[in-house]
C-alpha cells in the first residue's frame, strides 16, 4: 500500500472537532461547581451571621483572594491539560503567587505574636473540620470538572486530575469563606491548603482511571 493510500485510509470517516467545544463543556461545569459548592455550604454550615460586617473589612477580601486567585491559576491549567499534550504554562505561576504571599503574611503573624499565641493562631477554632468541609464543598465540582476535562482527550492524566481537583476545591474554599469564622492567615496558609490539596490529590489518584478516554 502507497503511503497515499495509507493516509487516506486513516483519515476516512473523520470529521471535524467542534469549534468552542472547551468553552462549552467548562462554561457548564465551573457553574455547577460554584453552585453545587455555594448550596452545600448553605445547606450544611449556613452563612456566617456576622457576613453584612465582616465583609466591610480588608482581611475578609484578603481571605476571599487567596482561594479566587488558585482558582483561576486552576483554572487555566485545567483547560491546557484538558487538551493532549500541553502544558501547564502560566498556571503555575498565577497558581504559586497566592500561596507564596499568604504563607509570607502567615510568617510574619506568627513571629510578631506573643508566644503563647502562636499556636492558636495556627489551628484556630476549626483545625480539626476545615480540610474536611472543603472537600465536601468540592464534591459538585470535583465530578463536573471531571467530566469536562475527559470529553477534551487529555494526555497527561495524573497532572489533569491533579489540577481538576484543586480547581474544584479552590472554588469550594470560596464558597466556604462566607461561612468560615478564622480571619488569620496563619490559618489559612495551612488549613485552606490542606482542603484544597485533598481533592488535588484524590485527583491525582484517580486521574489515570476516571480521565482516560
Amino acid at each position: 500500500m502507497r503511503t497515499d493510500d495509507l493516509v487516506g485510509l486513516l483519515s476516512t470517516g473523520i470529521a471535524p472537532v467542534k469549534s468552542g467545544t472547551v468553552a462549552r463543556r467548562f462554561g457548564i461545569s465551573v457553574p455547577v461547581a460554584v453552585i453545587g459548592a455555594t448550596a452545600l455550604m448553605v445547606a450544611v454550615f449556613g452563612i456566617r451571621p456576622d457576613l453584612s460586617t465582616i465583609a466591610k473589612t480588608a482581611i475578609f477580601w484578603e481571605k476571599l483572594a487567596f482561594p479566587l486567585c488558585l482558582a483561576i491559576g486552576a483554572l487555566i491549567a485545567t483547560v491546557r491539560l484538558a487538551r493532549p499534550g500541553a502544558k501547564v504554562g502560566t498556571g503555575w505561576p498565577v497558581m504559586a503567587v497566592p500561596v507564596v504571599i499568604v504563607w509570607i503574611a502567615a510568617i510574619a503573624v506568627v513571629i510578631s505574636a506573643a508566644p503563647q499565641d502562636r499556636l492558636p493562631a495556627i489551628l484556630g477554632h476549626t483545625w480539626r473540620t476545615c480540610p474536611f468541609n472543603i472537600l465536601l464543598l468540592a464534591v459538585p465540582g470535583f465530578i463536573a470538572i471531571f467530566w469536562a476535562v475527559k470529553g477534551l482527550a487529555p494526555t497527561r492524566l495524573r497532572l489533569a486530575g491533579a489540577v481538576s481537583g484543586l480547581l474544584a476545591s479552590s472554588i469550594a474554599t470560596v464558597a466556604y469563606c462566607f461561612h468560615c469564622p478564622e480571619m488569620n492567615p496563619a490559618f489559612w496558609s495551612i488549613w485552606y491548603m490542606a482542603g484544597m490539596l485533598l481533592p488535588a490529590a484524590l485527583g491525582a489518584v484517580l486521574g489515570p482511571k476516571l480521565l482516560r478516554w
